[in-house]
Order: C-alpha cells, then sequence, then structure tokens
C-alpha cells in the first residue's frame, strides 16, 4: 500500500486515496475479499495530483503475459470521471420537453455537485435522471421520516450526494439522514446511532416535501413502465437523443441550404428503421443496377471491380525491414515526423510524402514498434511489413478520402486517444493492438461510395451483406482474408483464445465505423458514464466484454470523426477531399437518372454551412461525452473543434441572396453561444 504499487493479471480495486485511505475498514474489507478470490490490486500512490471522485478497475483478457502490461509510472492509473469545465453545450443539454414531464423537471435534467467548489455535471440520459430521481425519493424518505439510512446498501448512505447541493431534493437545506460530501465512516457511524425522533405531520415543510416525493416516484414509475423489456436501457437515451436531433433539425432546415444539411445527417448518421409497404398496392419499380460486373461465386470474397486479395507485397530478407516499414529516400526527414506520432494533430500528409505514399504502413508499423507489440506477440516484423504493404495497396488511390492517407490518420487518433492519461494501463496490450489494427484496416477497399447508394443500386455487396452495415462489413472480410496469406499473418503466434477474441473486438470496432449507429453509440456511452456518476458510489468498472468494447467502439468512433478537430489547415484539407468524394457520387447518380444525395450535389452544396451544421449536430456532442470520460486529457481537442467551427461560421457567405432565415439562424446560434 502507500506509495508502492502491485499489478499482475486478474481483476484489480483502483480507490484514489482523496476517498479512503489504505487503513480504511471498507478498503481492507474489499481487499480481502480479493485476495481470497485469488486476485490482486492496485492502490494509487498518495502523492497523486488530480481530483479523483470515480475510479475504473481493471479487466485482463488473456493476451500473452507480458510482465510490462500495465505501464505505471504514478501519475494516473484509471480513467477518472471528473467534472466538465464551462463551456459551449450541445444540444444534448436542452430541455426535452415530451421526456421531462416530472413536475420536478428541473430536476431531470438537473445535476450532480461533486466536491465542493469543483462544478457540476448536468444529467441528459433517461435512466441516470430516473436513477437521480430515486436517489431524490430516498433521501426525502429519510428526511421526512427521520430514520437512520441502513449501512447494508453497499454504502450509499456514505456516498449519496446532499439534494440541496444537487438540485434532485425538493427541500433546501440538510435534514436528519442526509449525506454531507466529505462526511467520515465515522461521523456517518455516530449519525446512525443517534435517537429516533417523530416527525411532526404538521409542518409546512414537511407536507411540501411529501407531495414533491410522490410525484418524484409518480414521474419514475410512469418512466419505468414505458420500457420495453427487450431494449437495453441505452436505447431510452438514443430514442431521445433522435427525437431532440429531428427537433433541431426542424429549426435548421427552414432554409434551402439547411433542408439540405439536414437530409444529409439524417440520411447518414440516424440508423431509422424502414417503413414498409405491406398492402402491396403500388406498382414495384426496378431498383437501378451497377453496371454488370460478370457472373462469379457471391461465396468468393474479392475487392471492388473483382481485384484479387492475394498477397502483392514481400520483404526482400536481404535488406532487411526498413526503419520505418517503407523505403524512402527521405527516411531521416521521414523519422523526424514520426517522432510526433503520440501527439495529436500531426500532418499526416506530409507523412504521406515522405514515405513514398506509404503513410499507413509507416505509421501503424512506428506504433507497433514503438508499443513493443511486435515482442508482446512474437511478431515477425517481415509478415508486419508485408500485410501492411498489403493492406495499403488494396486502399484505392483514386478515392478523394476513403483512402490509406485517411487510414494512417484515424490509426495516428486512436493511438494518441490510448495514450490518455485517463486510461492508462487500464486496456490490455492485446487490445490496444486491437484497436490500432482496426483502425488500419476499418476502410480497407472502400469505393467512395456511400452504404445507402449502394443499397440503392443493389450492388453485389449490398446483396452480399443484406443492407447491413454493407461497407463495414465488407472492410473486415479483406481484412481478414488478407491474413489468411501466410506471409501476412501476423498473429500466427497468438493462442487460439487470444485469435478468438482479437477477432471478435476487430469485428465489433469495425462495424462501429457505420455511421447510422452513430446515435446508438453515444448514447451507449454517455449513458454509461451518467449512471455511474448518479449512482453516487462513482465506480466505473469495466469488468466485462460489453462494457470494455462500448469504449473501445466509442473510441474508434471517434477517431474517425476527429478531422474537425485537428488543426485547421488539416482539417480544410479533408473537407475539401470528403466534399469532393461526395461529388463524384453525385455525378454518378446524375449520369444514371437516380436522385442527386444529401450533399453530393456539387452545384448546389453549402460547404461552410453544412461543416458548422456537422459540429454542431454531430461532433460536438460525440466529443463532449468522450471528453467527459477522460477528463482533462481532450480538453484541448474541444478547443480546436471550437475554433475550427467558428472559423467556418465565419466564412457561410453573406451576401444579398442569403435568406432572412439563414442570417436569424446564425444570430440565433451566436447569442445561445
Amino acid at each position: 500500500l502507500g506509495t508502492e504499487f502491485t499489478a499482475t493479471s486478474g481483476p484489480m480495486i483502483l480507490r484514489p486515496d482523496v476517498r479512503e485511505s489504505p487503513e480504511s475498514p471498507w478498503i481492507q474489507k474489499e481487499i480481502q475479499k480479493v485476495l481470497s478470490a485469488g486476485g490482486n490490486y492496485l492502490q494509487v500512490p498518495n502523492q497523486t495530483n488530480r481530483r479523483r471522485h470515480s475510479w475504473i478497475c481493471g479487466f485482463d483478457v488473456e493476451n500473452g503475459g507480458s510482465p510490462g502490461r500495465f505501464p505505471l509510472d504514478g501519475t494516473s492509473p484509471g480513467l477518472v470521471l471528473q467534472n466538465m469545465p464551462q463551456r459551449r453545450e450541445s444540444f444534448l443539454y436542452r430541455s426535452d420537453s415530451e421526456f421531462e414531464m416530472s413536475p420536478k423537471s428541473m430536476s431531470r435534467h438537473s445535476s450532480i455537485a461533486s466536491e465542493v467548489g469543483h462544478g457540476e455535471d448536468l444529467i441528459v440520459t433517461p435512466f441516470a435522471q430516473i436513477l437521480a430521481s430515486l436517489r431524490s425519493v430516498r433521501n426525502n424518505y429519510i428526511t421526512l421520516t427521520n430514520v437512520p439510512a441502513p449501512r447494508s446498501r453497499r454504502n450509499t448512505s456514505t456516498s449519496a450526494l446532499s439534494l440541496s447541493q444537487v438540485g434532485y431534493g425538493a427541500h433546501s437545506s440538510l435534514q436528519a439522514g442526509q449525506h454531507i460530501p466529505g462526511i467520515s465512516h465515522s461521523s456517518i457511524s455516530t449519525h446512525n446511532q443517534q435517537t429516533y425522533h417523530q416527525p411532526n405531520v404538521n409542518d409546512e415543510n414537511f407536507l411540501r416535501i411529501s407531495l414533491e416525493t410522490l410525484e418524484e416516484l409518480d414521474w419514475c414509475l410512469d418512466q419505468l413502465e414505458t420500457i420495453q423489456t427487450h431494449r437495453s436501457v441505452s436505447d431510452m437515451a438514443s430514442s431521445k437523443f433522435k427525437r431532440m436531433l429531428n427537433k433541431e433539425l426542424s429549426h435548421f432546415s427552414e432554409s434551402k441550404s439547411g433542408n439540405q444539411i439536414s437530409e444529409y445527417i439524417c440520411s447518414t448518421f440516424l440508423d431509422k428503421d424502414q417503413e414498409v409497404d405491406v398492402r402491396g398496392e403500388h406498382p414495384v419499380e426496378e431498383a437501378p443496377k451497377e453496371a454488370e460486373e460478370g457472373s462469379r461465386v457471391m461465396s468468393i470474397i474479392t475487392g471492388v471491380n473483382n481485384k484479387s486479395l492475394d498477397h502483392t507485397n514481400s520483404v526482400m530478407l536481404t535488406s532487411g525491414v526498413p526503419r520505418y516499414g517503407v523505403h524512402t529516400k527521405t527516411e531521416e526527414e521521414l523519422g523526424q515526423c514520426l517522432e510526433r506520432v503520440d501527439q495529436w494533430g500531426l500532418d499526416i500528409f506530409k507523412v504521406s510524402d515522405l514515405s513514398n505514399h506509404r503513410p499507413l504502413t509507416a505509421v501503424t508499423y512506428t506504433i507497433f514498434r514503438d508499443r513493443d507489440l511486435l515482442k508482446i506477440f512474437k511478431i515477425p516484423s517481415e509478415k508486419l511489413v508485408s500485410l501492411l504493404l498489403t493492406l495499403e495497396d488494396h486502399y484505392l488511390k483514386d478515392v478523394p478520402y476513403h483512402n490509406s492517407i485517411h487510414a494512417a490518420d484515424v490509426t495516428l487518433s486512436i493511438n494518441t486517444l490510448l495514450n490518455s492519461n485517463a486510461l492508462e494501463s487500464v486496456f490490455t496490450p492485446l487490445e490496444v493492438m486491437t484497436a490500432i489494427f482496426s483502425a488500419a484496416i476499418h476502410d480497407v477497399d472502400h469505393p467512395g461510395l456511400t452504404n445507402q447508394y449502394l443499397i440503392n443500386t443493389s450492388s453485389e455487396l449490398a446483396l452480399m451483406y443484406n443492407d447491413e452495415s454493407v461497407l463495414e462489413n465488407h472492410h473486415l472480410a479483406v481484412a481478414f482474408k488478407l491474413l489468411q496469406n501466410q506471409d501476412c499473418d501476423i498473429f500466427v503466434n497468438l493462442n487460439k483464445k487470444q485469435k478468438q477474441t482479437l477477432r471478435k473486438m476487430v469485428i465489433d470496432m469495425v462495424l462501429a465505423t457505420d455511421m447510422s449507429k452513430h446515435m446508438s453509440l453515444l448514447a451507449d456511452l454517455k449513458t454509461m458514464v451518467e449512471t455511474k456518476k448518479v449512482a453516487g458510489s462513482g465506480v466505473l468498472l469495466l469488468d466485462n466484454y460489453t462494457d470494455r468494447i462500448q469504449v473501445l467502439q466509442n473510441m474508434v468512433h471517434c477517431a474517425d470523426l476527429s478531422n474537425p478537430t485537428k488543426p485547421l489547415d488539416l482539417y480544410r484539407q479533408w473537407c475539401d477531399r470528403i466534399m469532393e468524394e461526395f461529388f463524384q457520387q453525385g455525378d454518378r447518380e446524375r449520369e444514371a437518372g437516380l436522385d442527386i444525395s444529401p450533399m453530393c450535389d456539387r452545384h448546389n452544396a453549402t460547404v461552410e454551412k453544412s461543416q458548422v451544421g456537422f459540429i454542431d449536430y454531430i461532433v460536438h456532442p460525440l466529443w463532449e461525452t468522450w471528453a467527459d470520460l477522460v477528463h482533462p486529457d481532450a480538453q484541448d481537442i474541444l478547443d480546436a473543434l471550437e475554433d475550427n467551427r467558428d472559423w467556418y461560421q465565419s466564412q457561410i457567405p453573406v451576401s444579398p441572396a442569403s435568406s432572412s432565415i439563414d442570417l436569424k439562424e446564425d444570430d440565433e446560434s451566436n447569442n445561445e453561444e
């Protein structure tokens, strides 16, 4: 205990000293439980400077057993849920009157105050709001009845929030039985020994609290009765966020340009249930199809345009593996650039130029080497380079955006996110390698067309994958097909369990890059974070696969939507590239006589305004939630995002042709900020 660490495989207890001392009876009891089960614990050192009011437990999956699996330097051994500083909030924090039907609706949308003077965290996810109300009911009950709080409820009485501070309760002052943050176990024990006093039922304050408590309880029951038992509680948040987004977009789309942007956001980022006509009253229109590609067995995995997925690169053993995985005349300059591989906003376009247009190989090989993954998992360096070169060859060079430069940038981004202080020692090397590998392959063989286009044209890929995450399933199939080449099997020395775990995680992470899953991913993460904050104990346990993969899925989703958070000059280049890719699809749609997809008409697109809407309704809410999870590690990223948003806002053309609605929208947005 104290400042020393003990870290081996197995479950851990992470408790910050600012909450409990190592000699605390509760700590000693929990440690004995873990030790008796054959586990180990990890105690945060006394000199920890960062304020902590929650912690995260590690969960070990079989990963090759590296003694350096938990690199600890005593700074931040765990993910900490902390309060966000005051900044512009996303639309998620606006009132949703359709949901907040409680007579104490402000309590639904109120906050959790942590230690005195450390600010507040607003709660917006429905399940967390229900828990907050139930906590209010419980504390009000203690106040009304004047009974001592039981200690058997996992010490909730020692971690219950003061309702007068957080705004959940109906009363305005602390009553007997309530917890004041910072109160000790001994004082709680003393309080529980106090003599019971009969409450004064004639007291006006007593009657008011009673009525408001009943209203709170009725509201909770109404919400719980509407939960569909076959759906997760995060679906409640997803449905609410979709409803709120639709409400925001309905105002945004009052102008012609705003309507196009709204259609793009809805069609791309909302996974809507398809409306099915079961009456059969309308004639069936034959969907236009892509040009015939020739008959072939559909079970054979091939690349776009029947490109073979055979191994295409071999590393000449006589010359050895290049230092950065690629042969280039500018190796020294490339090395200087890749020294900043852990920094956010590295110029990946410069890396591409210096690496002989092999940015994905150079970046991924450098990350694998720097993280010592080749040694931990006994990956032959020749196989790694062969796989990366072959993988990069299957990113289409004539696709403006979804090419190997984008894949390299996402790989860089996820590497930086994994280095967050808040996530230190949280994930195992197997999970880290899987996340990096998933980022590298996540768009391989992308044709530069959207899922909806492939579905609308009845493409072979859409038929093969039944219209479900068409491209994402294809990326996975291509990547794992490439791994079957003997010279590319970098996981040859993993055992069976490791391979199974890795494959499952890769599939789950790459499927999470389907943008139509955006709202579900956001709702899952926000519900997880807020539920643990409301719970009072502040414990965020990642002791099961579902919770751990949820964080990793959101991490790769953030990395995939990180362009607006990069330096402005890089962001603008990415913006030009994605718009050109959209326009090329629009050109194909026009030539085929199809309806042109939103934001794909090069003759009728408002790029600047589209980026403002993209940030406000998609990127900002996502990164806001991620920053809440790893606070304060992502504050610079949020700052850059806000600066870039303001720049694009300033670039929206204002001319006599601009509609009054456009100007009104911009003014309202600035006033809200």
